[in-house]
């Protein structure tokens, strides 16, 4: 082995109950160097990643580390011999402070038996500083911090167990983009510290900003391994899908609503402590984009009109007509659907079957005249359903905790197609999948939109509301600033409303703290940065 070579994987395969997870896959990771590794869901990214820190055994293959061949029979091996995996679901306990996380199942102990807290909050302090991240007081409640911040404990909880190697999955897909731009800041500085990191990730604008090289895996085989100066997004795109990708997608816009009907209105409507006087129209087949920073009160908008939030003022019509939405039974008898942000949260049921997932709601309808459910009918239509949205799955009755991130998605939106819905609500509805996925969610609102469905699409990404939005609403601490005609929408225009500031004339609201006006900048140079890298590649936010 190499001196350079951290860790080498060789031929490692892995196959669960009908599936091949992983298919002799072999990649070398040098010391000092950030790794992406990228595929669509279900390309054996997560599998590789759990075999190397401890969580499985491979059928067969070797892993060798500085230099001497391993086997890990558990996570607590693998952060012994020094890798460590951050999961995207943070492990932090809320309600402790920063040092006690970064030491917890570990505390040291002075002479008289007493947990020496002392030391712990130096080490944990020397451990932030070694980010660039000592303006955190290690003292403080984990529950005051961002999410970034909280990233950023869950990094030093790793340098704390002298880790050389460190495995990101996701590491940035609940954040802002000045967030996003800490986090690899971070990464590029543990990485002239000597650290190795294996970056997974959908966003590969972050891959060609912070990667050395990159590895493209599929249906749990490796493609190839290429120096980020040889990759380009739109060639780790074909290689993740296996064919050319069609890198734009762009609809084509209402530009006259004179004849459009609206389909739902809103006029005034407050949730106390939520939102306030929130007023808008939503025409028929007309995609509304809705964004803002996190916090702004754009999920609880879409929820407040579903019936999630029975008490409130204010006037909800649906094509003129003034409804009662008390409950979400009474949005779904109106035909309105609710795709949620947190799928595996508050979308699917992981313990049921994909045919049991899709048809929760449509089932009603096929009550024979015993009372009985048809199930003959609901096994029908899921399998219907399953082609029509090619949603991989080995059959109606595969436990949907099995399906990838973007099927399951499908699943929830074949849920409501089946339901035949006049509205649809879409909050982040390609969080976390791959560009394959991405791209065929994408054509499905595009569809519901040309048969005369309206959707409002709740997006973070500002490429995706920018290739989908007829209309765009910015919201910002619970109000709607701004909607904008896509035609005279950019991502700065945007981010200027998201803040809350002129976009005319770029005037700073004198109100805000200094914070959110570094906030802005920060926000701004990572748009435009990430921005020239798309248009380098001539990709445009897929």
């Amino acid at each position: 082995m190499e001196i350079s070579c951290r860790c080498r994987i060789r031929n490692i395969s892995k196959k669960f109950p009908g599936v091949q997870a992983l298919d002799d896959v072999t990649i070398d990771i040098r010391a000092g160097e950030i790794h992406a590794v990228v595929g669509e869901n279900g390309a054996g990214k997560s599998t590789l990643m759990n075999i190397l820190s401890g969580v499985f055994l491979a059928d067969k293959g070797i892993i060798e580390y500085n230099g001497r061949e391993r086997v890990f029979a558990d996570p607590g091996q693998a952060r012994s011999s020094g890798i460590a995996m951050i999961h995207q679901e943070l492990s932090l306990f809320k309600e402790m402070s920063i040092y006690e996380n970064i030491y917890i199942g570990r505390m040291p102990r002075k002479r008289s038996g007493f947990i020496d807290r002392r030391a712990m909050q130096l080490s944990s302090a020397k451990s932030l500083k070694r980010l660039g991240a000592d303006d955190l007081d290690v003292k403080d409640l984990v529950s005051s911090l961002s999410i970034s911040q909280m990233q950023l404990v869950e990094i030093a909880k790793a340098l704390s167990l002298k880790a050389d190697l460190l495995i990101m999955d996701e590491p940035t897909s609940s954040l802002t983009p000045a967030e996003i731009e800490r986090i690899l800041a971070v990464m590029k500085r543990l990485k002239e510290q000597g650290v190795s990191i294996l970056f997974i990730t959908h966003k590969l604008e972050e891959v060609m900003a912070a990667a050395d090289r990159v590895t493209v895996l599929r249906d749990g085989r490796k493609i190839e391994t290429m120096n980020i100066e040889d990759a380009g997004v739109s060639r780790m795109v074909s290689l993740m899908v296996g064919r050319d990708f069609d890198k734009i997608f762009q609809r084509r816009f209402i530009n006259d609503y004179s004849r459009r009907t609206v389909m739902l209105e809103v006029k005034n409507l407050t949730i106390p402590s939520l939102m306030e006087n929130i007023s808008f129209q939503l025409y028929e087949g007309e995609v509304l984009g809705l964004t803002g920073l996190v916090g702004a009160g754009r999920s609880e908008l879409l929820q407040g009109i579903f019936g999630v939030y029975p008490r409130r003022t204010g006037d909800i019509r649906l094509r003129g007509e003034s409804v009662r939405i008390r409950h979400p039974r009474d949005a779904v008898n109106l035909g309105i659907g609710l795709v949620p942000e947190g799928r595996k949260e508050q979308g699917m049921f992981l313990k049921l079957d994909v045919k049991q997932n899709m048809t929760v709601v449509y089932r009603r309808r096929c009550i024979n005249r015993f009372g009985m459910v048809d199930d003959g009918k609901l096994q029908e239509k899921t399998s219907e359903f399953v082609r029509s949205l090619s949603i991989k799955t080995t059959g109606p009755d595969q436990i949907s905790n099995l399906l990838s991130g973007g099927n399951q998605q499908k699943t929830i939106i074949a849920r409501w197609l089946m339901n035949n819905p006049q509205i649809v609500f879409m909050d982040e509805p390609t969080h976390g999948i791959d560009v394959g996925a991405k791209s065929e969610i994408y054509s499905i609102i595009d569809q519901l939109a040309s048969r005369g469905v309206s959707v409002i699409l709740l997006s973070s990404e500002l490429p995706e509301v920018l290739a989908l939005s007829d209309r765009i609403m910015v919201m910002h601490k619970g109000k709607i600033i701004r909607t904008l005609h896509n035609d005279e929408a950019d991502e700065f225009s945007i981010m200027h409303h998201a803040f809350n500031q002129s976009a005319e004339t770029g005037e700073k609201v004198t109100k805000f703290k200094k914070s959110e006006r570094l906030e802005t900048i920060k926000t701004i140079k990572t748009i435009k940065r990430f921005k020239t890298v798309k248009v380098q590649d001539g990709w445009n936010g897929m």
